[in-house]
Formats: structure tokens, sequence, C-alpha cells
């Protein structure tokens, strides 16, 4: 029973991603609506991802002061360490967690309110494929997202 679901689930999520490409919205339609959703998704995101990093690199300064009693080290390279260890280690970590949760927060928080006020009936009544429309931006603009 548990198999069926799961293979149901799958069904569903490609028929979805045939339903996006079905019919296509015009080319000069689509390209504002990426860079609207490029602006909204990700340019958008830069202040909370520096206020975060902010703080998570004074953790970890104040960790490695706190922890480093080597006397070979001297004190004035602690600054150095963390910011080697923030930018080759946590950063694509954290700033993929805090993307992930503003996005996908985002992403459907947008398309729930337009379901509750109907724009998205609306949409389908006009003829526009709603699908295309709305989710085909947010995909392209999330692929582009390690090139901005």
């Amino acid at each position: 029973m548990m198999l069926i679901r799961y293979l149901s689930q799958i069904g569903k999520y490609f028929l979805m991603w045939k339903e996006i490409f079905r019919k296509q919205t015009k080319w000069s339609v689509m390209k504002n609506l990426i860079f609207k959703e490029i602006d909204e998704l990700i340019i958008d995101s830069l202040g909370i991802v520096a206020f975060i990093s902010l703080f998570v690199g004074g953790v970890v300064a104040i960790q490695t002061a706190l922890n480093l009693d080597n006397p070979l080290i001297p004190k004035n390279l602690i600054g150095y360490a963390t910011r080697e260890s923030v930018i080759l280690e946590f950063s694509p970590t954290f700033i993929s967690i805090i993307m992930a949760g503003k996005m996908g927060s985002f992403i459907t928080s947008s398309i729930g309110s337009m379901r509750v006020t109907e724009q998205i009936d609306a949409l389908e009544v006009m003829g526009i494929n709603s699908l295309n429309y709305l989710v085909f931006p947010k995909l392209i603009a999330i692929l582009l997202y390690p090139f901005v």
C-alpha cells in the first residue's frame, strides 16, 4: 500500500513537470518574470545572509580564541584562522541552509496566498498556463542562484 502511494506521488510529480512545459509563455514576458524572481529570491536574501554570517563569524572567532592555548601560535592569527575556516567550511553550509529556508518559505507563502486570493484561478480562466507562469521562473532563478 505504501509503495502504491509512493509511486502515485512520483507520477503526479512528473505530470506536473509535463504541465510546466505544455504551453510556454512568451519569452518577453518570461524574461521579466525570471528577473523579478531573481531579485525577490536571491538579491533580497543577501541582507539576512550577511546578518547571520556576521554572528557566525563572531562565534567562531570567540571559540577559536578561547580554545587556542598553544604558545607557538600568536593571538593575532585568530582572525586569519577564523576567516579561513568560515570561508572554506562554514559559509557554503550556512548559506545553503539559510537560502533553502528563505526560498522555500517565500515560494510556499507566495503561491499559497495566490491560491487563497484566487489569482491562480484567474490565470487559468485567462488561458495562461499557471504552472509555467508561476513555477518555471522560480525554478530558473534557483538554478541561476550559484552564478548570481
